[in-house]
């Protein structure tokens, strides 16, 4: 009831000040259509093609992944690979021992290659 009321005085400030409809809301934001296509446009832009774009550059790290590269998981282990599979990536998180993880729970790259082995960078 309250909503109805407030319909009918915006309609009539708008054909009072319009003097001939030029001014209303109607030729503020024009076509409703464009008002669409630009919100739809927005959000592409803000949202969806980053997202691809972080998508694509992941998939790109996985596949690009080597023996000696050391990686982080989802989970949050950190390791160093020591095999890899089409699908199951052997890591080593500490001396002598080895855990296997699904490739794509690989959540990113700390260094590539084979890092110098702690012992011998302590007795320099």
């Amino acid at each position: 009831m309250i909503f109805a009321g407030l319909a009918y005085a915006a309609e009539a400030f708008a054909q009072d000040s319009g003097g001939g409809g030029a001014g209303g809301p109607a030729a503020m934001f024009g076509n409703p259509m464009i008002l669409m296509v630009a919100m739809l446009a927005i959000f592409y832009l803000l949202l969806i093609r980053p997202q691809q774009k972080r998508q694509r550059e992941h998939k790109q790290m996985l596949s690009n992944l080597q023996k000696g590269d050391t990686i982080f998981t989802a989970g949050g282990l950190r390791g160093r690979i020591t095999s890899l599979d089409e699908n199951v990536i052997t890591m080593e998180i500490a001396e002598r021992v080895r855990v296997k993880v699904n490739r794509s729970s690989v959540g990113g790259l700390v260094s590539r290659g084979e890092a110098p082995p702690e012992k011998e960078a302590a007795k320099e």
